[in-house]
């Protein structure tokens, strides 16, 4: 018959203390690593802990600190793998710590969103983490002189240097995607950005023109189209008029993946081949990238980066600790797959 096993009740620190002869704050001190407490006291309450199996209960220090352990995270939407990567990310950072997040969609609904920052300021959560906030900056200075934690991730628009933020570093991906087309000898190359107005649109737009304007080439205006969304539809429409140009470019830079579907959409109604007479180069290498035929040369944003980056910035901000950086640009890669081939004769 089996042998029911054991219980052991929990040791508490205060018991682990009484036995090594020290306070409660010297094997807290221990326990966190902290550097101001003797060899031999370290060895002996190290002894201690590992003979109890005493482990630190962090959700009870944070609720006697006044904390709750839960990290709120404000996002438009679920569902793309743009923010489901972000949010993948930011839960196994906060699982790491003993902390949870608690997901708050907002459905790009600004009212919706004010409301969900009220609430977790009023003592539901230690902390936010904001991605693509449509807060202006105006209402996320009030936020931080409120007192409340909170990092951005990806600003969807300029913020002022106070306000702590985690992004892609979009300008020199943007190089790097017109880099790769002038190395297969494309010169007349197109692009396609998003809304005017936004940190993404303008910083990629920069590294365009400095990618371009380092090789000698000055870009001309026609070859720059806007796209008001991010989407499959706006990026075709805009290939459209790329394409439709008495001299049409010979690769197009578009600033989104599904904006680069797009254009492989409208390459082919007009029996356009890509890569063979038409190199596209997209941006954020979603899950789409790989499906698409042909596969999409694309930047690869490190998303799930992006999340992990943005809690350990918040922690830090939530333990007080002096950070010299407040706005961190986390380095994008350049993917190279099907879409993009020397250009022809």
């Amino acid at each position: 018959m089996a042998t029911a096993p054991t219980y052991r009740p929990r040791v508490t620190i205060r018991e682990i203390a009484d036995l090594a002869g020290v306070s409660v704050a010297t094997v807290s001190r221990v326990m966190n690593g902290r550097d101001d407490v003797s060899a031999e006291t370290r060895e002996l309450v190290q002894r201690i802990v590992r003979e109890r199996g005493y482990t630190a209960n962090r959700t009870a220090r944070g609720l006697s600190a006044g904390r709750t352990g839960l990290i709120g995270g404000t996002v438009p939407l679920v569902h793309p793998a743009y923010f489901s990567f972000i949010l993948s990310g930011a839960a196994e950072a906060l699982y790491e710590r003993d902390m949870r997040l608690v997901l708050c969609p907002t459905q790009h609904e600004h009212e919706r969103e004010v409301t969900l920052l009220e609430r977790m300021m009023h003592g539901t959560t230690d902390g936010g983490l904001l991605i693509l906030p449509q807060e202006s900056a105006d209402e996320l200075e009030h936020l931080l002189e409120s007192g409340y934690r909170f990092v951005v991730v990806d600003p969807l628009l300029p913020l002022n240097e106070r306000i702590p933020a985690v992004s892609a570093a979009h300008s020199a991906g943007a190089v790097l995607a017109v880099e790769h087309l002038l190395s297969l000898g494309h010169r007349r190359i197109g692009a396609i950005t998003g809304p005017r107005g936004w940190i993404a649109t303008e910083e990629r737009v920069r590294g365009y023109h400095a990618a371009l304007g380092a090789a000698g080439i000055l870009a001309e205006p026609e070859l720059v189209v806007e796209s008001p969304f991010f989407e499959i539809e706006a990026g075709r429409a805009a290939a459209r008029r790329l394409l439709d140009l008495h001299t049409p470019p010979t690769a197009i830079f578009a600033f989104h993946d599904n904006i680069a579907i797009g254009v492989i959409q409208a390459a082919r109604e007009r029996r356009i081949r890509v890569p063979e007479e038409l190199s596209v180069v997209g941006f954020d290498d979603v899950e789409a990238a790989e499906i698409v035929t042909p596969m999409l040369t694309t930047i690869r944003q490190p998303l799930a980066e992006m999340g992990r980056m943005a809690v350990s910035l918040l922690e830090r901000l939530i333990e007080g600790q002096r950070i010299e950086a407040l706005h961190v640009e986390l380095r994008t890669q350049l993917i190279v797959r099907g879409s993009t081939a020397p250009l022809r004769g």
